[in-house]
């Protein structure tokens, strides 16, 4: 075990610290946070619109007209339906701020290279029609979501990398003294955005006389493709969530560093799946981001909601007494960093097999029930990380009881699998008290 963490302490947590400190991966996790807050107000409205009770439609109808589940889509519209511009401008602005430049101008850049990535032009087709209509001089909202993000990071990245190295050759236009900041601020990003707009010009034009037609298209069929292919096939599953909790494990934020490679991919099935849910049709993924939230990091990575209620019902030292009361209110809304850094779970050769362990078999058990049809598939619904368990697979499933049974048992998988390991590490622990008390008295009675 001394060459197990010598291994993690010398060659895991530098690689590790390196990646989670890597300035584009920290602007792509930074930049996908701030879709977050208008995700799950856009999914408070999904809720509500298609709330799963026989009858409520037809009741909802009565009360506000035939239009109003349409109506709840406006929020949608302006808040899920938007994610790929919200993250083009976050994503630029935290790089360009990594890099002390204007983040403002590098944001406003972004969103305006993203736009002209993007075609103004869709094939609609009418429901019953045999051929689809050519719609111009508008932006298909389907590219502004979850459908665009791929190309608004990669482009919110390329934009602001252009714009770095047109402001590091100083080829920009300078005010006299006395002009206001933010005029300076201005002009000064003239030529730079100008250098980025004829770039991501020249990039659509030529990617416009290829097969892929956009930019979109060949992004999708390259990358995203692929990715999804890998990232949310069981095996793609397991070896990311064993990535995440091998990089807790040494200290490191593994979700963090982990979600900022694979979120853009988990968000694309997330947006599917709510675009099949939204027309009554079944949701094709089964690991979205309400995958990971949702059944898998009960009570945080590690699923350690389990190892809680171990602690609360079988701790004999009075250092995991306290400890396992300490982290039962965190743990209902899936914080479990009293945990980590407390117990510790960080570099504890016992405590770390389980941590890793449970969460492949979560996976595991999880998917199949899912791929098995016995559980309901995430809906696409953003459902709170912070989403107590049991209401969180209720209502991550779209309202589906097997979604909160399936959370049901992966507590029971969790607490099971950490049992043995946390009897014989409290056991330890409670070696230690008695020998230290001991040893109190006797300095007493000396």
């Amino acid at each position: 075990m001394g060459k197990f963490n010598r291994v993690l302490e010398e060659k895991v947590m530098p690689v590790a610290a390196k990646i989670g400190a890597q300035r584009h991966l920290l602007a792509l996790r930074d930049g996908l946070i701030a879709t977050m807050p208008f995700i799950v107000i856009g999914s408070l409205f999904l809720i509500i619109a298609n709330f799963p009770i026989p009858g409520y439609a037809d009741w909802m109808t009565s009360i506000f007209g035939p239009t109003w589940s349409a109506k709840l889509g406006y929020p949608v519209d302006a808040t899920f339906n938007i994610m790929s511009i919200i993250a083009s401008f976050a994503v630029a602005y935290r790089l360009a701020e990594s890099y002390k430049l204007d983040a403002m101008s590098a944001g406003t850049i972004s969103v305006s290279a993203f736009l002209l990535t993007t075609p103004f032009s869709f094939m609609y087709t009418p429901a019953g029609a045999e051929a689809g209509i050519l719609v111009t001089g508008t932006i298909s909202k389907a590219f502004l979501s979850s459908k665009g993000l791929f190309v608004a990071l990669l482009f919110a990245i390329i934009s602001t990398e252009i714009y770095r190295w047109v402001v590091k050759k100083d080829i920009v236009i300078k005010m006299p003294a006395g002009v206001p900041p933010s005029v300076g601020k201005s002009f000064a990003a003239l030529i730079p955005g100008l250098i980025v707009f004829l770039v991501v010009w020249g990039i659509r034009l030529l990617v416009e006389l290829t097969p892929y037609e956009s930019i979109n298209g060949l992004v999708t069929t390259l990358l995203g493709d692929p990715l999804k292919m890998v990232g949310l096939t069981l095996g793609g599953t397991i070896v990311a969530e064993i990535f995440v909790t091998v990089l807790w494990s040494t200290g490191l934020h593994g979700t963090n560093i982990v979600k900022s490679v694979m979120e853009p991919i988990w968000f694309g099935a997330m947006g599917d799946n709510m675009a099949a849910y939204e027309a009554g049709q079944p949701v094709p993924h089964i690991v979205t981001q309400q995958f990971w939230d949702n059944f898998v990091h009960i009570g945080g990575t590690g699923v350690t909601f389990g190892l809680v209620l171990a602690m609360v019902l079988f701790a004999k030292s009075q250092q995991m007494k306290s400890l396992g009361r300490l982290a039962f209110g965190p743990g209902i809304f899936n914080i479990n960093e009293p945990l980590i850094f407390g117990m510790p779970i960080v570099l504890n050769p016992i405590m770390i097999i389980p941590f890793v362990v449970t969460s492949v078999v979560t996976v595991i058990v999880t998917f199949i029930g899912m791929d098995i049809g016995w559980v309901a598939k995430p809906v696409g619904i953003a459902v709170p990380w912070t989403m107590p368990p049991i209401i969180s697979g209720y209502l991550a499933s779209g309202g589906q009881i097997s979604g909160a049974v399936m959370n049901i048992v992966n507590i029971v998988i969790s607490f099971l699998i950490y049992l043995p390991f946390f009897k014989m590490y409290d056991k330890a622990k409670k070696r230690e008290e008695d020998a230290m008390n001991m040893g109190e008295e006797k300095d007493v009675i000396a």
